[in-house]
């Protein structure tokens, strides 16, 4: 087991007591960093700058030297996984991810490979292994793979969708082909977790981004089992679940073999900390649309916020990631706000 200097978001995670508040902030290396602008001008496009190790280290690095948080996070992007079993996306400006392929019958199904990490992958382990010599045991690195779910919705619909219409009809006209493809997408990322895990990173999040589509008797068909298979899986680091919108799913998500589990700003502190039990880390869950208030109201509202929580068993964060144009001191202020609070 590493030691790092500064463990406390393990701690956290692990439940020990913590003389600080750890906190991190969701998209914390990207666009909000004039330092990130530059690097990613330099790559050319995002996925240029995605699978360049040595650059996507570089920006993994950033937030952390700017904003003095309690770990660095990967810089990657969930659609990694597909690719590497065999189904390539392109990053359009102004529309996001857009898979020129998709996946709707069994023979699509069929053509999927299992990812191979340590091939497919290597530019996100190569790109862990440069952050792990440059932090030097300062603070923890999170890796992190996109939930089954999330997986699937883009696997099928081709591109993000304020519905998933096409995802959601496979799980009612063909629920058998949707668990062969989430089964497929649950080894891969398993595998690429683990390697991430082999190469460094001292925690993992697993991101369920669409979650809050499913109804809650679908959640417990059609993620809850793949999550499970994760968490019993990833038994070397804590694991945090974040899934956006699935407020009917924190009790349910509680039974798993998760340390964390991440709150969204809609879901309710103590109703969640009620659902969840005493045994589980909770993490957030400020609106990132605080950070657009003055210093004062941000300073104002994530004490609130911590209140709320109280400091043990908690990971402070926000409720989703950071907008791109929010000015970076606006999180330096929220990121000091959390240190100074009185433990």
């Amino acid at each position: 087991m590493e030691v790092l200097q500064n463990d406390r978001l393990i701690r956290a995670a692990q439940g020990l007591p913590v003389d600080r508040i750890p906190v991190w902030v969701m998209r914390q290396a990207g666009r909000i960093l004039p330092e990130y602008r530059e690097v990613r001008a330099k790559a050319g496009s995002f996925i240029g700058l995605a699978t360049h190790p040595e650059w996507a280290a570089e920006v993994t690095i950033q937030p952390v030297k700017r904003f003095d948080v309690d770990a660095a996070i990967i810089f990657s992007d969930i659609l990694v996984v597909p690719e590497a079993m065999g189904l390539p996306y392109l990053m359009e400006e102004q529309k996001g991810p857009v898979f020129p392929q998709v996946v709707r019958n069994q023979a699509d199904v069929d053509a999927l490979k299992m990812a191979e990490p340590e091939e497919d992958l290597a530019y996100v382990l190569d790109a862990i292994k440069f952050v792990k010599r440059d932090l030097a045991g300062k603070i923890p690195l999170i890796g992190f793979a996109g939930a089954p779910f999330t997986i699937f919705c883009y696997m099928v619909e081709g591109k993000g969708s304020k519905t998933f219409s096409q995802a959601k009809k496979m799980l009612y006209a063909e629920p058998a082909l949707a668990h062969a493809l989430l089964q497929k997408i649950t080894d891969s990322t398993i595998a690429y977790l683990k390697a991430q895990v082999a190469v460094g990173a001292n925690l993992v999040q697993v991101f369920d981004s669409w979650a809050g589509i499913l109804s809650p008797a679908q959640y417990s068909v059609f993620s809850t089992p793949y999550l499970k298979q994760i968490c019993d899986a990833l038994t070397e680091v804590p694991v945090t679940l974040f899934a956006k919108g699935a407020f009917f799913a924190r009790q349910e998500m509680a039974q798993l073999n998760c340390a964390s589990i991440g709150l969204d700003w809609n879901m309710d502190i103590a109703e969640s900390r009620r659902l969840v039990g005493p045994n589980k880390t909770l993490q957030g869950n400020l609106d990132p649309c605080a950070l657009y208030g003055d210093f004062k109201t941000v300073e104002e509202e994530t004490k609130k916020m911590i209140q709320q929580f109280g400091t043990q068993r908690y990971i402070a964060n926000l409720g989703h990631g950071v907008y791109p144009d929010i000015h970076p001191d606006k999180v330096k202020c929220f990121v000091d706000t959390v240190h100074n609070y009185p433990v």
